[in-house]
């Protein structure tokens, strides 16, 4: 009798990526399946201009499972080693990485465009820009504004910085325990204070008028 078995589900690795190369750049691969075709498509026009606009390439790639030990970062290093081996072929390229299952985000960047993006606001683009919507699962607005962000900072532009986050503040329509306990204390208070004043009025009222 035949044994089935389940095959788990296997980590990526770099060689299972489509190649990229300087010559022939590929802006997005959606391996994580993640990024819808209406999203891809405008994230690789938008691209694929900055690329005609500034020389710089950047590729932005889903994964959805990292092997064992590794890690987001030690994943784009190595993917980045593995699309432009020589050092003449990364200067002008950036790898965005992000992995489906721990979320996790990394940006490798070559030499020439550290020039125009420096590591504080590279770390920030991948850290802050693109983890905040991964904490919704929204992995579309995650690369979107990824992008938008990075290819601000390359064009030359001021960097708008990551998102702000605001503390929503909502009105209360309900009593907190300790406010209700309070409350109901000062209203038992009153009542005795009351009756305390008005019970010996009435019994001596009523004895006058029976004598």
């Amino acid at each position: 009798m035949g044994l089935l078995f389940s095959s788990p589900a296997l980590a990526t690795g770099v060689n299972e990526l489509p190649l990229v190369s300087a010559a022939e750049p590929l802006w997005v691969v959606d391996q994580g399946d993640v990024i819808s075709p209406l999203n891809e498509g405008k994230l690789g026009r938008s691209l694929d201009d900055l690329a005609q606009e500034t020389g710089v390439n950047v590729h932005f790639v889903t994964i959805h499972r990292l092997d064992y030990g590794e890690t987001t970062e030690s994943f784009a290093a190595d993917l980045f080693a593995h699309w432009f081996p020589e050092l003449v072929d990364q200067t002008n390229q950036v790898v965005v990485v992000l992995d489906t299952v721990t979320n996790g985000t990394a940006l490798v960047a070559g030499d020439q465009v550290q020039a125009r993006l420096p590591e504080a606001i590279a770390t920030s683009i991948s850290q802050e820009t693109m983890r905040i919507p991964l904490k919704d699962g929204n992995y579309n607005q995650a690369v979107l504004d990824g992008s938008a962000r990075l290819e601000t900072v390359l064009r030359g532009e001021p960097d708008p910085g990551p998102p702000l986050i605001r503390d929503v503040v909502v009105e209360k329509t309900y009593k907190s325990v300790d406010e209700t306990d309070d409350r109901s204390a000062t209203i038992i208070v009153v009542v005795l204070l009351i009756a305390a004043t008005v019970i010996p009025m009435i019994t001596y009222y009523f004895y006058q008028g029976s004598s």
